[in-house]
């Protein structure tokens, strides 16, 4: 019989067989042939709403960047790969998962240093912290990058990274849904034949070509399937934020959010992965809901605290927090002058791909969830 207590599941239409010997017996006879009884498991493999796998959970930079910067004397990019402290979610160990399929991580680079060029199935994002000089090579295209800037590394595109020799050390946000194609049994890594790449093309050609909002070359000939604009800068990102808020009202349950698009088709800028940038005005209490697929955000401005199953976990800049699918979840901004912005990235062009995506609000208590543990 399934293990789900659920008073549902005793109904037509569920499995609610009641296992006597003969049963037990005809299950054993079962198994030896590698078979098995729907009926004992289909409660729980169909589950009546999404079920997550993580727990919400956050990573405070004041304890994490002590530990990442020692990482810069223990061991070298070239024998680490990528020398990076990923983010474990406690129920996802096993898939070495910060939410869902999704994996994060924070990489720390001195001066001088680079990581060697490697391609891989995933598709991955990273999200600079602090730092100066640090720079990207992707498919040849060299990107120069700033604090708070996002950068794409798409799947299957030779990347390599690192730090100019005048430059400071520098860290970042990596994230990749690894766990994704590991699960799909579809992932593959490849190092670079020449280690590192040559830069092909002008530096920054991919921002200084379509980085202007609502303009594209004439003679565009892009055809990828993923954004030709791999650099989406702070300045500009804050900017948009600020000019959409003398238009709109923003979302009950966001505030002022944008989503980092592919200027070409205005869709998401990965494949298989989405991002966002959202701003609380000063003060905003943002109302509740849910949907499927999972977010990992940082804090890229401010202070306040998100509500995440109940839970309430108070955040600061650079402060990294994870919402698992299906989670209620509502942001708070505690500033009385000031905004908060909250970078994120998410699975979300996964779960619109495959028809899977859903989103409801939260209808009691005026949308707002009851606070049950302080983290």
């Amino acid at each position: 019989m399934s293990k789900q207590t659920d008073e549902r599941d005793r109904r037509i239409g569920r499995a609610f067989v009641d296992d006597d010997e003969k049963l037990q017996a005809y299950y054993r006879e079962l198994e030896r042939h590698e078979t098995g009884a729907l009926w004992t498991v289909a409660n729980d493999i169909e589950p009546w709403e999404p079920v997550a796998h993580s727990v919400p959970m956050i990573w405070r930079h004041a304890d994490l960047r002590e530990p990442v910067l020692r990482s810069l004397d223990l061991v070298s990019p070239e024998k680490a790969g990528r020398r990076v402290v990923y983010l474990r979610n406690p129920r996802r160990k096993e898939v070495s998962a910060c939410c869902g399929w999704l994996f994060s991580g924070i990489q720390a680079m001195r001066p001088g240093e680079k990581a060697s060029s490697h391609r891989h199935a995933a598709s991955a994002l990273r999200f600079i912290m602090e730092g100066a000089g640090t720079y990207t090579i992707v498919n040849g295209h060299k990107i120069t990058l700033g604090l708070r800037d996002l950068v794409l590394t798409p799947n299957g595109t030779w990347h390599d990274h690192g730090v100019d020799e005048d430059g400071e050390i520098s860290m970042w946000q990596d994230g990749l849904d690894i766990p994704l194609a590991n699960a799909l049994e579809a992932n593959f890594y490849a190092v670079h034949p020449d280690l590192f790449q040559k830069p092909n093309y002008p530096v920054n050609d991919s921002p200084l070509s379509y980085g202007a909002s609502g303009l594209v070359p004439v003679d565009d000939e892009w055809q990828r399937p993923y954004s030709p604009l791999l650099r989406y800068g702070w300045d500009q990102t804050y900017a948009a934020l600020l000019d959409y808020a003398k238009a709109s009202d923003g979302s009950l349950y966001d505030g002022i959010i944008l989503r980092y698009s592919n200027p070409r088709t205005g869709g998401h800028v990965m494949q298989t992965m989405g991002a966002h940038m959202q701003m609380l005005r000063p003060a905003e209490k943002t109302r509740a809901h849910r949907h499927t697929g999972n977010v990992i955000y940082q804090v890229a401005k401010g202070s306040g605290y998100s509500v995440l199953g109940g839970q309430r976990f108070d955040w600061q800049e650079k402060d990294i927090f994870c919402v698992p699918a299906w989670t209620w979840h509502e942001h708070v901004n505690i500033a009385a002058r000031d905004d908060a912005c909250l970078f994120s990235f998410n699975d979300f062009p996964t779960m619109e791909k495959l028809g899977f995506y859903r989103e409801e609000p939260y209808l009691e208590n005026d949308g707002h969830q009851p606070i049950t543990r302080t983290f």
